[in-house]
């Protein structure tokens, strides 16, 4: 038998805001989302074409999500059949300048791969040159 676990005495650290911040951001999709109504309002149907890898199922829980964290607003149109339109709000906004850099990253990424092959290529050929 193992040994009783004790009570902690100490009260737990504060959230960090970086761990806050990347919570409104977690989800498959969740930033391709934003990223799209970041145009302006969106209906579900828009955001299925927009982005076509994403499936029905998968875009609605996305939504709901970013719904309930308070990153875009579900605005019930008049229309028959019924319709609803996808906004972001203020906070989903200012997400923006986060996720433009964490592209331009990406951009960087293939370069970056390029470089690392060309190291690899050359360090594995420096091995087996002939004597």
């Amino acid at each position: 038998m193992g040994l009783p676990l004790r009570k902690s005495k100490v009260c737990p650290p504060p959230a960090c805001p970086l761990t806050k911040s990347m919570h409104l951001l977690r989800g498959a999709w969740a930033t391709n989302v934003i990223w799209h109504l970041s145009g302006g309002p969106r209906r579900f149907g828009e955001l299925r074409h927009d982005i076509p890898a994403i499936s029905a199922r998968v875009l609605s829980a996305r939504l709901r999500e970013l719904e309930t964290r308070g990153l875009v607003l579900r605005h019930l149109l008049n229309t028959s059949p019924p319709s609803a339109e996808y906004t972001l709000t203020s906070l989903g906004r200012e997400l923006m300048p986060a996720i433009k850099a964490l592209i331009a990253i990406g951009h960087k990424l293939p370069e970056v791969d390029r470089r690392q092959a060309k190291v690899a290529r050359s360090a594995s050929t420096a091995g087996h040159l002939p004597a």
